[in-house]
């Protein structure tokens, strides 16, 4: 641990897994293994409690509030009207340095293409952010996504949006949305690591699951 790092603890709760808390808490899979004298990373058990080690620069700086109104009419993989904005030109901290690395270039990509409307090419923006930060090639639209991740490189994790959104880099899928694209299209974005805001083809300030099923979570494997 070094300056300006501590220590907490957290109790495992059923559903719980350690690769998953490992992407909430910015740390790695090993560490907790090594902090906690876990023999078998695969085999947590619900109600015992784990010491869990922070940054001090564990969260997201959301810099300036700018903020838009998403039009009614949706795009593809979008909902209908919602606050949307974000943040513009600060890096993200905590998560892991690819996650990291994937925040920044999703953000610089929905910056170059939407900015704070969207374009109805939400799958475009993640898939340029994914190849942008990491190398990787993904196609198809916001419902295939989660399906063309190369499992070798990503790995789905049970965690809900809330808790997603405060790590910066994972990749959301949703299978629909309550607009007339989004419903055959669905939706994807990447957190960007502040607690509400996600990025596409364009910032998505409030991101929720209203109007959208189908939720999945992947975080890029260090």
């Amino acid at each position: 641990m070094g300056p300006g790092a501590y220590m907490s603890n957290y109790r495992i709760r059923p559903g719980d897994t350690l690769s998953g808390l490992a992407a909430r808490f910015g740390t790695s899979v090993q560490k907790l293994a090594r902090d906690n004298n876990i023999a078998n990373p695969d085999l947590i058990i619900s109600g015992r409690t784990l010491r869990i080690g922070h940054s001090g620069r564990d969260s997201f700086d959301a810099g300036g509030g700018r903020q838009g109104i998403r039009g009614g009419g949706g795009g593809r993989g979008v909902g209908g009207g919602a606050d949307v904005g974000g943040p513009t030109g600060v890096a993200p901290t905590g998560g892991t340095e690819k996650g990291r690395r994937l925040a920044e270039a999703a953000r610089a990509a929905a910056m170059g293409m939407g900015g704070y409307n969207s374009q109805g090419l939400c799958a475009t923006g993640v898939s340029r952010a994914i190849r942008n930060a990491l190398g990787i090639g993904v196609s198809g639209n916001g419902n295939q996504i989660d399906n063309n991740l190369p499992r070798d490189k990503f790995r789905q994790v049970d965690m809900s949006l809330e808790d997603a959104l405060k790590i910066p880099g994972l990749v959301l899928t949703w299978e629909s949305t309550s607009s007339r694209l989004g419903s055959i299209y669905g939706h994807t974005a990447v957190t960007l690591g502040d607690g509400h805001s996600s990025a596409s083809d364009f910032i998505e300030r409030n991101t929720t699951n209203s109007g959208r099923t189908g939720f999945k979570v992947f975080v890029p494997i260090e």
